[in-house]
């Protein structure tokens, strides 16, 4: 029934809004306490429609991937679509301290779904997530506080009264850092990425599906949304270290990767690798940057949250998490097989795949900024150019230790069951999404592309 709800939510959204208008959509508006100006207001416009219709899609499959969870089933599919309120909460918020609340709101849920029903280093992951979100979120509300309370007898905490509120340099760069760290808790950006390969290694398969799919970009939709919609003169002075910071990413996570043992925490540092794409096209200050960061957004949100339920599905038949002790999966689970290696060439970009054309757009974006001379072009190319070439590496490498040898032959009595309906039909349902925006990009695109006009508009001529 949860699942049916999902997919009628997600249809509703997609039926009633109009890409062409760059105006709020589907509104609510009610005071809810008297005191200060504080409402549930909430709205969709084309930098929210990607990722909520991407957070009713992963969750929809996430909830299906679950199946085998069979301990306190119900509690588990509960935490579950209370993430997902809180997710689509974030989303659709146009109160500040609305969007505080329900970004806080999906943590508690992820804390106990990694806690009873992670691994065997649970109770450290969940922790340390606790404590690293948790301590970046007083960091957003120190922000929403001090953007909400400044310059105005009645504090005002919507979105579109602040956009025209404007800020002494030197208060809003303040601001900037406040919020910035908090989404860099979340994206993650280096060096505040540490709790994600711990969670991602001891998290339930489908939790992780949720966590690479949505609550990673949480972080980036935060940045686009409050750090360069709301304050556009202290991201104009970040953005080119911002630039930076995100092809040492890509180069970092890439040149990590490989030295994980455990399959989960390779594919999450290849998650942080991805991230620094986006990084790079929010701070291009571009149309086709901002454009293309989007697009990384949805299209990552596919790739990884595939990548994380086969991990999961291949554990469930092998029962084997380390990387130096399988071999020969290939053989035993070919549809398996053929499923990750699909997964793994997009995420890897492959041309006519969304991971190709998310990451080409982001290159035309850091190549037309008007922000940086020819030469920091060219090495920021050059590091990405690098960054994409060792994405192959680990990725094939990975390939190469799960499903080719034959170590799993000198196991006694191996009986293995190839995949079934269950994973065939998400993992399909995961891959035409990814082979449609790969072939025809417009279809995301045109979302977004009214709002990132609109962004870009109040960004040059505030």
């Amino acid at each position: 029934m949860a699942t049916i709800e999902l997919l009628l939510t997600t249809y509703a959204f997609c039926y009633h809004f109009q890409p062409d208008d760059p105006l709020v959509q589907l509104t609510e508006d009610y005071k809810w306490i008297n005191f200060f100006d504080f409402h549930w207001r909430l709205g969709i416009d084309g930098l929210s429609i990607g990722p909520i219709l991407l957070t009713g899609f992963i969750t929809t499959l996430a909830t299906l991937a679950a199946w085998p969870v069979t301990r306190d089933s119900r509690l588990f599919h509960f935490l579950m679509l209370a993430m997902y309120s809180g997710q689509i909460g974030s989303f659709s918020s146009r109160d500040l301290l609305l969007f505080f609340i329900m970004w806080e709101l999906e943590l508690i849920p992820v804390y106990l779904l990694l806690s009873m029903w992670g691994g065997k280093k649970r109770l450290y992951s969940a922790t340390k997530f606790i404590l690293y979100t948790a301590g970046g979120s007083i960091f957003l509300l120190m922000g929403v506080l001090g953007v909400g309370l400044y310059g105005s007898n009645e504090p005002t905490l919507n979105l579109e009264t602040l956009v025209n509120q404007s800020y002494p340099l030197a208060l809003e760069i303040i601001f900037y850092i406040g919020f910035f760290i908090a989404f860099a808790v979340k994206l993650p950006i280096i060096p505040l990425h540490t709790w994600l390969p711990d969670t991602h290694g001891e998290a339930h398969y489908s939790t992780c599906m949720l966590l690479a799919g949505i609550l990673l970009k949480m972080g980036a939709y935060g940045l686009i949304r409050i750090n360069m919609e709301l304050l556009p003169h202290a991201h104009s002075i970040f953005s080119p270290w911002l630039i930076i910071i995100g092809t040492i990413q890509i180069i970092y996570a890439a040149l990590t990767s490989p030295g994980q043992r455990n399959l989960k925490k390779r594919i999450a540092y290849s998650s942080v690798s991805h991230m620094g794409f986006i990084i790079i096209g929010i701070s291009s200050i571009t149309d086709t940057g901002l454009n293309g960061a989007i697009l990384q957004i949805i299209s990552h949100g596919f790739i990884g949250a595939a990548l994380f339920f086969l991990a999961g599905t291949s554990y469930d038949r092998i029962r084997l998490v380390y990387l130096d002790e399988m071999g020969g999966i290939a053989i035993l689970l070919p549809k398996i097989f053929t499923l990750f290696s699909s997964f793994s060439m997009a995420s890897l970009a492959l041309p006519g795949m969304s991971g190709f054309i998310a990451e080409l757009i982001v290159f035309f974006g850091i190549i037309t900024s008007q922000k940086l001379l020819l030469i920091p072009k060219l090495l920021i190319t050059f590091g990405m150019a690098i960054g994409m070439i060792l994405t192959p590496i680990y990725l094939l490498s990975m390939s190469r230790q799960m499903f080719y040898g034959y170590k799993l032959f000198n196991i006694p009595n191996y009986s293995f069951f190839d995949s079934g309906p269950r994973e065939l039909f998400v993992s399909t349902s995961i891959f035409l999404p990814v082979m449609a925006i790969g072939i025809y990009p417009d279809f995301v695109l045109s979302l977004s592309a009214e709002k990132v006009e609109a962004i870009l508009s109040n960004f040059f001529y505030r």
